[in-house]
């Protein structure tokens, strides 16, 4: 028996409130209507199928808002680098530039997979198009290694072959420029990809950073060269392609937890302390979680009492998925499986022969988790 994606306030229920609707006026109909939007405006939670969508879409406008600020801010930083880089023909100015330009064409296929996360559900993809945001992802990746590549390449031809630097005092404006820009853009976007739990966009974030302070290694750079060492601007080149790898290392560990659906274990153990707060729950079984896109499915076994019938056993899946959405705030999605206390015989032992390892199939157990 499962409870899965419940729909609350008699919304799939047979009870037909049209029918019992019809005996009454059209100005108490209003009355009713007006006073359940009421109600729903001063209600702090709402799990319905409609509040779901309203929620996801939200999400999904907010990391678009995200993207396009933070586009149009790292456009201007990397037009006023390039304008300095053409005068100066500072090396390590035009990695900064060109992981500057990296960083916001990034915003384009994250800005695709937001959009893409927005359709509903088909029989092809009956998770929905949320995993749009990890592949986004990935393409984030392959945007900062290409940045680092192209980088060190510059850093270790103007090695080779030596060039002057000039318009030193641009150069470093243009470094300081680079650096506010970009850790802005950072926090905004860290801030807003972790509250709606998009790790593409927390990359991108991490992503920015790392370019916050690779543009103050311009000014290292440029103090070099002032002194007189030709050598320090393709040096210091090179270490931005290093710090480059270094957020590289960060943000390919975030997409590929992503992709390899991994999750925080304290979400895990929050579920079985909510479920096992429930009343009716004996114990807890396997708990398992899965990110799409920045929205949290959930699949869970409980155990009640053998005696209950399957209505009243039904009534407390639906309790334990109502408790999970107050327990994990990007829950849009849980299927609550229910089991019962030891009778006769396991009524899971058809089920053996279909697994790997029956030995070790979970089980839930009373009390347990």
């Amino acid at each position: 028996m499962k409870g899965k994606q419940h729909a609350h306030h008699g919304q799939g229920r047979p009870h037909g409130r049209a029918g019992a609707d019809s005996g009454h006026s059209p100005g108490a109909s209003r009355l009713r209507r007006l006073r359940h939007r009421l109600a729903h405006l001063v209600t702090p939670h709402g799990h319905e199928a409609a509040d779901k969508a309203d929620a996801a879409m939200e999400t999904s406008r907010e990391g678009m808002r995200t993207l396009w600020v933070s586009l149009a801010v790292l456009g201007i930083t990397t037009l006023v680098q390039g304008v300095i880089v053409a005068l100066s023909g500072s090396v390590a100015l035009l990695g900064d530039t060109v992981h500057n330009a990296a960083d916001a064409l990034t915003a384009l296929p994250l800005g695709i997979a937001f959009l893409l996360g927005r359709r509903a559900a088909n029989r092809r993809y009956t998770y929905g198009y949320g995993r749009a945001e990890d592949l986004a992802g990935v393409l984030v990746v392959a945007a900062i290694a290409a940045s680092a590549v192209l980088t060190a390449h510059t850093a270790v031809e103007r090695l080779l072959n030596p060039r002057d630097i000039t318009h030193l005092w641009a150069v470093s404006a243009a470094a300081l420029v680079g650096f506010a820009g970009n850790e802005w853009v950072a926090r905004y976007r860290i801030r807003t990809g972790r509250r709606i739990g998009s790790a593409a966009l927390v990359a991108d974030g991490l992503h920015a950073r790392t370019d916050g302070f690779t543009s103050l290694a311009v000014l290292l750079g440029a103090g070099g060269t002032a002194l007189g060492r030709r050598a320090a601007d393709p040096v210091v080149g090179l270490l931005i392609a290093l710090a480059i790898l270094m957020v590289l290392k960060d943000a390919a560990r975030e997409v590929c937890r992503r992709l390899m659906d991994s999750v925080d274990p304290g979400l895990v153990a929050a579920a079985h302390t909510a479920l096992r707060g429930v009343d009716g729950v004996l114990g807890t079984g396997a708990v398992r979680m899965r990110w799409v896109g920045h929205a949290l499915r959930a699949e869970a076994d409980i155990v009640v009492g053998p005696q209950l019938t399957v209505v009243q056993a039904h009534r407390i899946a639906v309790a334990a998925e109502h408790a999970l959405m107050h327990a994990l705030p990007r829950l849009t999605a849980a299927t609550v499986h229910v089991d019962h206390t030891p009778v006769e015989g396991d009524p899971h032992a058809v089920l053996d022969h279909h697994t790997a390892h029956p030995a070790h199939t979970a089980r839930p157990a009373v009390g347990g988790c």
